[in-house]
């Protein structure tokens, strides 16, 4: 039974600590939409769309509205499209793309994922052509997110994969430098996907879901730094017991807006993701939680065992708190999107190579980091293959999303707008791997992947 002060404590969190479902999404399997005639199939996806995802918006708000709880984000991820293209006979593929964003228009959702590829150990038929378009899917749509997959513990990594990646990433933001080159924004690079992340731009829905399934991504960095801030705690231990507690509370909204979504639109119950999501918003930050724990900046020596910590309690307290805990789940670390990332960058205690380390320990990877506009496709790829190894070697989720700032340099600003923040353009080390990245192949899978 609630307590009045639990619910006085939850208000308080939502009113001035930024507490808030950062999305609900609804994940449709397009598997049924399978058509060798491009065209056919485009109609079939329209339609199944636009059927089950029609209440999706009007149902959130209303929920929103009833409860007091603020959903961000209404978004839909679908199949993989590079398995509906794998069965028809061309290479223009791009009208996948086109049909997602006037299904996402029509049922007026924020942004629909699925325009992926799942390439750890190879290509199948559709693979090669969905990553080839990419670039123009991503400049011709407003609100279509794309996503390859390159690796796996299990697969290792498919380095020739890697290599396209860092020309796709490039030509991507070439395509849309008009527009700050947004269309990068919107892509993300893989190792040990999910099949059930609810957070853009990295989510699909995988062919082990259901036909269709709601999934919700709860956030509130701002809660914890608060909890933080107001407490006693006087060791680590304490800490993290106190981010445990309120992991608990923030999941058991996510929960709630979970069920709730479910009943009314009678679509299952996927998982709720509990992770920390931060936003340009002030006191919405990763890093200011990881300086409420002692330190100075983040991005200072002590700066990896912090996130490690936070990222452990996170997940232990929301995994109490909701029935099927999934998708990414702990602390994203994305720098345009976290005000105090940008600050620590900005005064030099944060940089790429730190950044990695962190993604070592925490949900993802490398995101949303702003490099300068002249990186060649083959650093790009490099930086892609770091982070995979990473991915591959300590059984976890890693992902890749860079925007090169073509035309700017490190020391420059790349402004998004809204919840993509703006990235201070951050210098990469010297060197070059195009050797290395030319060789192509697979790096092999290590040896936790034998465990059978």
């Amino acid at each position: 039974m609630l307590e009045t002060k639990d619910i006085l404590e939850t208000i308080d969190m939502i009113d001035n600590e930024n507490l808030d479902v950062r999305t609900v999404t609804m994940g449709i399997s397009l598997l049924d939409c399978i058509d060798s005639d491009i065209d056919k199939a485009c109609d079939k996806i329209y339609d199944k769309i636009c059927r089950y995802a029609n209440d999706l918006v009007s149902t959130s708000d209303s929920i929103s509205r009833e409860y007091g709880i603020p959903i961000i984000n209404k978004r839909i991820a679908v199949t993989p499209i590079a398995m509906i293209a794998a069965v028809c006979q061309t290479s223009k593929i791009v009208k996948f793309a086109k049909v997602l964003d006037k299904a996402a228009d029509t049922v007026g959702v924020n942004f629909i994922g699925g325009y992926s590829a799942l390439v750890e150990k190879g290509f199948a038929a559709g693979d090669y052509a969905l990553i080839e378009s990419i670039p123009e899917a991503l400049s011709v749509t407003e609100k279509v997110c794309s996503s390859v997959n390159i690796g796996s513990t299990k697969a290792g990594i498919n380095m020739d994969a890697v290599r396209m990646m860092g020309n796709t990433v490039v030509e991507t933001a070439k395509l849309t430098k008009d527009r700050d080159c947004i269309g990068a924004a919107k892509l993300v690079t893989f190792c040990n996907a999910v099949q059930d992340n609810p957070f853009m731009a990295g989510a699909f829905h995988g062919v082990g879901e259901a036909d269709c399934v709601i999934n919700v991504g709860v956030s509130g960095p701002g809660v914890v730094r608060a909890a933080l801030a107001k407490s006693d705690c006087k060791d680590l231990s304490q800490v993290a017991e106190l981010i445990k507690k309120t992991a608990f509370k923030i999941t058991r909204m996510g929960q709630l807006v979970a069920r709730e979504a479910s009943q009314r639109l009678s679509v299952p119950f996927g998982i709720v993701d509990l992770s920390l999501a931060p936003t340009p918003a002030v006191g919405d930050s990763v890093a200011h939680i990881l300086e409420e724990m002692g330190l100075e900046i983040c991005g200072c020596h002590g700066t990896t065992a912090a996130l490690a910590m936070l990222n452990d309690a996170v997940k232990k307290g929301g995994v109490m708190a909701s029935s099927h805990v999934g998708g990414l789940s702990g602390a994203f670390i994305p720098v345009s999107e976290d005000a105090g990332m940008i600050n620590a960058v900005n005064n030099g205690a944060l940089d790429i190579t730190k950044l990695e380390a962190m993604t070592a320990v925490c949900s993802v990877g490398l995101d949303m980091i702003v490099v300068p506009g002249d990186t060649t496709p083959q650093t790009i790829s490099a930086i892609i293959a770091d982070e995979a190894a990473i991915g591959m070697v300590n059984s976890k989720t890693t992902a890749v999303r860079l925007i090169p700032a073509i035309g700017k340099n490190a020391g420059d600003t790349l402004n998004f707008g809204g919840l993509l923040g703006e990235g201070p353009v951050m210098p990469l080390r010297k060197g070059k791997p195009d050797t290395f990245i030319g060789r192509g192949g697979r790096i092999p899978a290590p040896i936790q992947a034998l465990k059978n």
